[in-house]
């Protein structure tokens, strides 16, 4: 009830749109954790991510532009394992908005770039273990701008559809990773045209 009352609220303001020529400067920030209490011993996940995008718009409908992401999971099983996993990306991405009215736009993201993931895994028994892997990813995602002031606004997007690889140094295996999570995904990001 209070998301669709900040909603309703927005929708009665009417705000200037971004304008060609403009800077956007957006990102999102994403946080969960998650304890499991069980016998003999507990289990904790912690998970947060910070996803930066800069970019130029160079034309009334299109932005184009960089964008980065760095994320870490921490696992930890009191009895057997503890493992850390440090993820990086950078790449490049191109913007199409469609504006709807002063308040709301419509805009999907089609981004390509590096990715780099590092994993550490420590077992009680002594063994320690290190990786290291580089791949790609591609990615697509729509979303809903809401202008709340002056080119300052809320991203909401649903999901999307993504494509990545890992290739691990040790050649122990690859990894390819398919995403298809529009309609099961939900994420809000903040964004500032200048």
């Amino acid at each position: 009830m209070k998301k669709i009352l900040v909603i309703a609220a927005l929708t009665m303001f009417s705000f200037a749109n971004a304008q060609k020529g403009s800077i956007l400067v957006m990102g999102s920030i994403d946080y969960n954790s998650q304890k499991t209490e069980y016998n003999p011993g507990d289990s904790k996940q912690d998970y947060i991510s910070f996803s930066p995008k800069v970019g130029y718009q160079f034309h009334e409908n299109w932005t184009a532009g960089i964008e980065g992401g760095i994320s870490s999971l921490k696992y930890k099983n009191n009895d057997f394992l503890q493992q850390k996993t440090n993820t990086f990306s950078v790449g490049g991405f191109i913007r199409y908005t469609k504006t709807l009215n002063q308040t709301f736009s419509f805009y999907t993201d089609l981004g390509l770039g590096f990715q780099n993931q590092k994993n550490e895994s420590d077992l009680q028994t002594g063994g320690r273990f290190k990786e290291t892997a580089d791949g790609f990813y591609t990615g697509i995602t729509p979303g809903i701008f809401i202008n709340v002031h002056k080119g300052f606004g809320l991203n909401f997007n649903i999901g999307g559809l993504r494509y990545g690889t890992l290739n691990f140094d040790d050649h122990v295996g690859d990894l390819k990773t398919f995403n298809f999570t529009l309609g099961k995904a939900f994420s809000v990001g903040v964004s500032k045209n200048f």
